[in-house]
């Protein structure tokens, strides 16, 4: 994860929207016909990358909660706003009184926040409607986002987020909902990728949400899961059991719950963003897991509640200071782990000869400044495809 493979005074050449060639400026120009019509992009010794791929976000969403923010810094906790139906339901209220149109808009707003700050590809869950025609509408604004954004969106069902309040007395009706309804529904419209779980004691147990992946399996979507946030729950061990492509959060894992990532082979996808908001100091065991041989992802948790950031650059910043990570090993983890946890590593996440050419010209001359320099918007230029979509 520390090798990042820097080529200096290097070059690419792009065709269309894919890298047909990298090196170094010299052995670049051999193969650009002179004769072509040919645009030449010059990032002046600046800090050339591939654009972020964040692999764990909640980008769609009505109403705000900068209120509980308010109220988190005078002390109140975040689960006991939860338990006065605040947190997660008070965005699944204002997000069911929304309309399709409506969080289409709130999307592209946040869409553009994702590029300013470098980010090309992002995860994109459900989860704020906890309905089955509200899970739908978010599911196809992610659908609707993607096609009229130039940010890529990879779906993921989180219909079980949360326990709606008109189910809390009756926990089994949801869960059969979610197997019955919901994912029969969201697969065969083809609206989602992967099906994710938030595993937790309070939330959904470790059986219930073992029944929910597994039906989601027999529907042939990918498994993902939140895992080991607020407790250490066994949520790493379950994700080890069912093979899921990733455990995200992961806070509360011990060393037994690393070794069976590792030999499950589920890659761990790390949210500082959110520990830092929640104001914890309970971050995950990222130096355990990298020294242990597992491939370390790093995301935003963009959300209204717990993380309300979609900058990459703050998430390496918290990488370093709060988990020892170096910069290379944040780099690693927020573009190719990340790709390769979407099934995307093969075209995104690395500028190399046959991949899209979604890269970042950021304003700095040292890799280093993006984590060091926190605080700073670095890119100057977004491409996406090899066109410009987002200039400073």
């Amino acid at each position: 994860m520390r090798e990042l493979s820097i080529i200096e005074n290097g070059a690419m050449l792009i065709t269309g929207d894919r890298i047909t060639h990298v090196g170094s400026r010299q052995e670049i120009d051999r193969h650009v016909d002179a004769a072509a019509d040919y645009e030449v992009i010059d990032a002046g010794g600046r800090v050339v990358m591939p654009g972020f791929v964040d692999a764990h976000t909640h980008p769609v969403f009505a109403g705000r909660r900068a209120g509980e923010f308010e109220e988190r810094a005078l002390g109140v906790t975040y689960q006991e706003i939860a338990a006065r139906g605040g947190g997660i339901q008070s965005t699944v209220r204002a997000t069911r009184q929304g309309t399709l149109d409506e969080l289409v808009v709130a999307g592209k707003r946040y869409a553009d926040w994702f590029l300013r700050t470098g980010t090309t590809t992002v995860e994109a869950k459900s989860g704020y409607g906890l309905t089955v025609e509200d899970e739908i509408k978010i599911l196809e604004a992610i659908k609707r986002l993607d096609s009229e954004t130039t940010l890529r969106y990879v779906p993921t069902f989180l219909g079980a987020h949360d326990i709606p309040p008109e189910y809390k007395s009756r926990r089994d009706e949801y869960v059969s909902l979610l197997i019955g309804e919901m994912l029969p529904r969201v697969a065969g419209e083809t609206l989602a990728e992967y099906c994710d779980v938030f595993c937790e004691d309070k939330v959904f147990t470790n059986d219930e949400s073992r029944k929910i992946l597994s039906a989601a399996t027999h529907q042939g979507l990918g498994l993902r899961m939140h895992a080991d946030q607020l407790s250490l729950s066994g949520g790493a061990k379950l994700a080890a059991e069912l093979g899921t492509v990733t455990a995200d959060h992961l806070e509360y894992t011990d060393s037994d719950g690393i070794a069976v990532l590792k030999s499950a082979g589920v890659q761990p996808v790390l949210l500082p963003g959110s520990v830092y908001a929640l104001g914890s100091s309970r971050y995950p065991a990222a130096r355990e897991m990298i020294d242990a041989g597992l491939a370390v992802v790093l995301a935003t948790d963009f959300n209204p509640g717990s993380s309300p950031t979609p900058s990459m650059t703050m998430i390496l910043s918290l990488a370093s200071t709060h988990m020892k990570m170096t910069p290379a090993e944040s780099i690693t983890a927020s573009t190719i782990n990340a790709a390769h946890t979407l099934n995307r590593g093969d075209y995104l996440g690395s500028l190399e000869p046959g991949k899209i050419a979604d890269f970042v010209i950021h304003d700095c001359q040292d890799y280093r400044d993006l984590a060091y320099f926190f605080g700073v918007e670095h890119p100057g230029k977004v491409f996406a495809g090899g066109k410009l979509v987002y200039q400073r």
